[in-house]
């Protein structure tokens, strides 16, 4: 599937559902299956991070990357990279205002 079909709607309910983060990940700038699918992917993305950012959700919760299929070993760096930024967040704010809720 080509990131162009990713919604920042999609992003915002996993945010709202509890998710402490998400990791969308694509071909490279430039070189979309699809022509141009990745750069409107991050048009919409960066619009995004700063929608979370005036939401008061930290922006680093949302985090695009775009790497070669062939480049696995990229790939699990980022994606690692990403993981250990989440966990020095802590949990996502919604989630722990949810539990409050309760």
């Amino acid at each position: 599937m080509c990131t162009g079909t990713v919604s920042p709607h999609y992003v915002l309910k996993a945010l709202q559902a509890g998710a402490d983060g998400v990791f969308v990940g694509g071909c490279r700038l430039g070189e979309c299956h699809y022509q141009s699918g990745n750069v409107m992917a991050n048009k919409r993305m960066t619009f995004l991070k700063k929608l979370l950012e005036f939401s008061g959700i930290h922006p680093e919760r949302l985090r695009t990357r775009w790497v070669s299929s062939a480049e696995a070993v990229e790939f699990v760096h980022e994606v690692s990279e990403f993981v250990e930024n989440i966990k020095k967040l802590g949990p996502n704010p919604l989630k722990v205002k949810a539990k409050e809720a309760v």
